[in-house]
């Protein structure tokens, strides 16, 4: 997570991380810290991060606390920002990829120039010259030439640049859809199996609610609000 505002979206990714079955290695920002104060009304600690995530996961993308699940969080490491020694900091460390959510546009100038300045930096420089999966989930507007020419300079090294643009075509009736369809397309551009969103079909003027849905955000279990139904597996839209 760096500092840009969009801490609903971070929060997406990872409890869909989890739900897939995968390990995460958590790096918080210190700009994504003051973020997360300021939109989650919390702070995030080193010494307590289990608890300060729990919350910040438990969280409705409106505001409402212990909207989710709680989340089982023994497969989330988290590394300190500033221990440029930590283990996603080589190359040898194992990992999968690498998710950037929200993206700022300091944090793109920085990998995009590789100046590693804190554990996030470099563990993006690390994911690209790993030739491993790097998705940069860019949330600023609007852009200015040089937050372009960097984003161009990240997609020519392979890392993917997928702006927090959510659709309307899922039928989208609350804030946490349109978040959790920004999530879908993160964990989409990762290869990470999930039901986040209602998938396109081909059927023109078919948006709406997916059957079965109800009236407002779904327990465990249930098909509610941000979760896909049986039928909407198949090829994303482009």
């Amino acid at each position: 997570m760096s500092g840009a505002s969009g801490t609903p979206y971070a929060a997406a990714v990872v409890r869909g991380l989890l739900a897939a079955g995968e390990d995460v290695d958590l790096v918080v920002s210190r700009a994504a810290r003051l973020t997360l104060l300021d939109e989650t009304g919390g702070p995030f600690r080193d010494a307590h991060w289990r608890t300060d995530l729990a919350r910040v996961l438990a969280r409705g993308a409106d505001g409402t606390p212990d909207a989710h699940p709680a989340q089982d969080l023994a497969r989330v490491r988290h590394w300190p920002a500033g221990d440029l020694a930590a283990g996603p900091s080589s190359g040898s460390y194992p990992a999968k990829g690498m998710l950037v959510v929200p993206a700022s546009t300091a944090c793109v100038a920085g990998v995009a120039l590789g100046l590693s300045k804190d554990l996030l930096q470099r563990a993006a420089s690390v994911t690209l010259k790993e030739r491993r999966p790097l998705v940069v989930a860019v949330r600023e507007t609007p852009l200015n030439g040089q937050t372009l020419r960097h984003l161009v300079a990240l997609d020519d090294a392979g890392a993917v640049v997928l702006p927090a643009s959510p659709a309307f075509y899922t039928g989208a009736r609350y804030i946490q859809d349109l978040v959790d369809f920004v999530a879908g397309r993160v964990l989409d551009a990762a290869g990470v199996p999930h039901a986040l969103y209602r998938r396109w079909e081909g059927g023109l003027g078919q948006t709406g609610p997916a059957s079965g849905e109800g009236s407002g955000p779904a327990g465990p279990g249930q098909n509610g609000p941000g979760q896909a139904d049986a039928q909407g597996a198949g090829p994303s839209m482009p």
